[in-house]
């Protein structure tokens, strides 16, 4: 049984910092990228970050760049989100997912993060 389960989450002050994990099971975790979205109230969810199965490859939108850094320990089969430097509207469900072109995409359920004062 597939699993992706998101853990780290929490109320943080603005300019405070996180760490998500998103430990995976049911499926070979190296042979999938990985990948961070976050999803706020009204608003559609959007892709934060991208690694590739080694881990040698990584992308992140525009709007974390430099703040946040996503990784992996294949050994663990977990991915990392480190949130640095967060923002008000950075407030959002957090989700982790895997996929594969072609083969399948998996979802997990969410870690919800609360940038506020």
């Amino acid at each position: 049984q597939v699993q992706l389960v998101e853990s780290g989450g929490g109320l943080v002050q603005p300019g405070g910092s996180l760490r998500l994990s998103c430990a995976a099971s049911g499926f070979t975790f190296s042979s999938y990228s990985m990948s961070w979205y976050r999803q706020a109230p009204g608003k559609e969810r959007e892709l934060v970050a991208v690694i590739s199965r080694t881990g040698g490859s990584t992308n992140y939108a525009d709007s974390v760049k430099g703040r946040f850094t996503i990784s992996r320990d294949n050994a663990k089969n977990t991915v990392y989100l480190q949130m640095n430097s967060l923002k008000p509207e950075e407030t959002a469900m957090y989700y982790c997912k895997a996929f594969l072109v072609g083969v399948a995409n998996y979802w997990g359920q969410g870690t919800q993060v609360t940038v506020s004062s």
